[in-house]
């Protein structure tokens, strides 16, 4: 042990020295010269509300493969909602949508490019495609312009599902939305499906989509607040070659550059817009759904 003491104590010495050596000496050092600090760029987002009164088409573009988290009525029950909402003595309209209901489930659905589904060669000017239902058991195939977003049909997620293939296209694109979205704007748009498949069977229709922008104002979510929110209401009438008529309403609530952010849908066969009685609410939601 004791020359390895001895090492270290004449090591320690020999330190001491050269720093006492140094501090001795004339301080020939130059102190570098330090730059300003440059702040970090956080990156320009791709699209940044403007809060000006109305949804343009850079606004509600489609976020290919950027998943949305969303709170969910579960399938098979309805819920009582408010259309309405209240509107205070400035005239300034409120939908409160902020009750977490204890029974809702968390779901995630995100918009893919059209390239690759096994559908892609039945819609050549498609763009992209969105599950129509939570469960994405179909997808409604999009197109996205200046002036509006077009449904150019339907297709089953799977190409040979056990409930059988589900494949139509509209014989002239749907409009959805058309730009700018403000309110008072609305529109009818008809397509009709000949020669296609809904659950393995033949099938055709004339689908009619009346589309109007009912309202804008505040709209009140369990996890955020959106203040210019639009109230999109869309009428869906079905006249299929064979069978019964079907009509459903829809009310979504859009906001610039975040796209679709509420939906409250209705049972089969509702005739008033202002319905009370949703098979289906969706709202945007900060939880994630377990992977």
């Amino acid at each position: 042990m004791r020359p390895s003491s001895a090492l270290g104590s004449a090591s320690h010495i020999f330190v001491a020295i050269a720093i006492g050596a140094a501090a001795c000496g004339d301080n020939t050092t130059v102190p570098p010269e330090h730059q300003d600090y440059v702040i970090p760029d956080a990156g320009q987002l791709a699209c940044l509300p403007n809060l000006d009164g109305q949804i343009d088409a850079n606004e509600l573009e489609a976020a290919i493969g950027i998943s949305e988290s969303l709170l969910v009525s579960p399938a098979g029950q309805t819920r009582t909602v408010d259309l309405t909402g209240d509107v205070d003595g400035a005239g300034k309209r409120t939908w409160d949508f902020s009750v977490d209901d204890g029974s809702d489930q968390l779901a995630s659905i995100q918009a893919q490019s059209l390239a690759g589904k096994w559908y892609a060669g039945s819609f050549p000017n498609g763009q992209w495609v969105a599950p129509l239902d939570v469960a994405d058991t179909l997808e409604g195939v999009y197109t996205h312009s200046d002036t509006e977003v077009d449904l150019l049909g339907i297709a089953s997620t799977q190409q040979n599902p056990s409930n059988g293939q589900t494949l139509y296209v509209y014989d002239q694109p749907v409009a959805i939305y058309r730009f700018p979205l403000t309110p008072g704007a609305s529109w009818t748009s008809v397509g009709t499906v000949r020669n296609g498949t809904f659950d393995g069977l033949p099938y055709a229709s004339t689908d009619t989509y009346t589309v109007s922008v009912d309202s804008a104002g505040t709209l009140i979510l369990p996890d955020i607040t959106f203040t210019q929110a639009m109230r999109v209401k869309t009428t869906v009438t079905v006249v299929p070659i064979v069978g019964a008529t079907v009509t459903t309403q829809q009310s979504s609530w859009l906001f610039e550059c975040f796209g679709e952010v509420a939906r409250a849908t209705s049972q089969l066969d509702e005739t008033n817009p202002d319905f009370t009685t949703a098979t289906e609410v969706r709202r945007l939601s900060l939880q994630r759904s377990t992977p």
